[in-house]
């Protein structure tokens, strides 16, 4: 019998806990669960070093909300396998980038067409009611096993809706992206990485006073007044970060105090 692994991620330990015994008992699911980001990429790095990966992850629509930063997350295009906060939509993106043959579907507590939207296109294969029959959530599970993606009805109209207008916003920020020199696309890329002036810099051999000028060109092109809103902007548009410098133990190598 060929069986199906499945990763439950939700930080309600009862939930997780009920949730992964009730998937156990079908004859051919086996089932971990994980009770935070950091702690479902652990699994998913174990397991795949095991040669045992995980095919599809469970997400928690609102997992780590009561430890999220006051900042909005960003999804990042590879997850951290630290201890910091990762939340939902990140850890479906990271797993989407780093692991596309995991399938992720989202469980949430209530319809929400917006997030729904954009869990889907972190890659998420589906988004499922929590409070749904095991029958119904086995049904979602094989399914996107077979590259489906699932909805609840109720929800169509306004993901379809969503993903309309953010494609129009892509379109949008693609054309003020195109704008750019390719220097200044080179600093935008830094900027989405995380960079501070000085690290952006010494990265680019440039002088603080001219990368600051090309900061300040990048605001100006793109319409946006703070780097916050030239990174979002960036990712709307499909711009990803610049590649951070590794030391030989994998590890990000940190720069006066900037990420490098």
């Amino acid at each position: 019998m060929v069986r199906i692994r499945v990763l439950v991620v939700d930080d309600h330990r009862i939930f997780a806990e009920s949730l992964a015994a009730a998937l156990a008992a079908e004859p051919d699911v086996e089932v971990a669960a994980a009770g935070s980001g950091p702690a479902a990429l652990r699994c998913l790095e174990r397991a795949a070093a095991d040669g045992r990966r995980f095919d599809v992850m469970l997400v928690d629509a609102d997992l780590g909300a009561a430890a999220a930063p006051a900042a909005p997350v960003v999804a990042r295009a590879v997850p951290d396998d630290g201890d910091g906060f990762v939340d939902g939509i990140s850890l479906v993106s990271g797993v989407r980038s780093a692991r596309p043959a995991v399938r992720t579907v989202v469980l949430a507590e209530k319809d929400d067409p917006r997030r729904a939207a954009l869990a889907l296109q972190a890659g998420a294969s589906g988004w499922v009611a929590k409070d749904c029959s095991l029958q119904r959530l086995l049904t979602v599970i094989r399914g996107v096993l077979r590259d489906e993606t699932h909805l609840p009805p109720a929800l169509l109209t306004g993901v379809l809706r969503e993903l309309t207008a953010a494609r129009k916003h892509r379109t949008e920020s693609e054309q003020l992206v195109e704008s750019l020199t390719p220097r200044e696309r080179e600093v935008l890329r830094c900027m989405v990485a995380g960079l501070g002036r000085k690290a952006v810099a010494e990265r680019l051999f440039l002088s603080p006073h001219t990368v600051r000028t090309h900061m300040q060109n990048v605001l100006g092109k793109l319409g946006v007044h703070s780097t916050l809103a030239a990174v979002a902007l960036a990712r709307r548009a499909g711009v990803g970060p610049a590649e951070l410098a590794r030391s030989s133990a994998g590890d990000v190598v940190e720069r006066g105090g900037q990420l490098a």
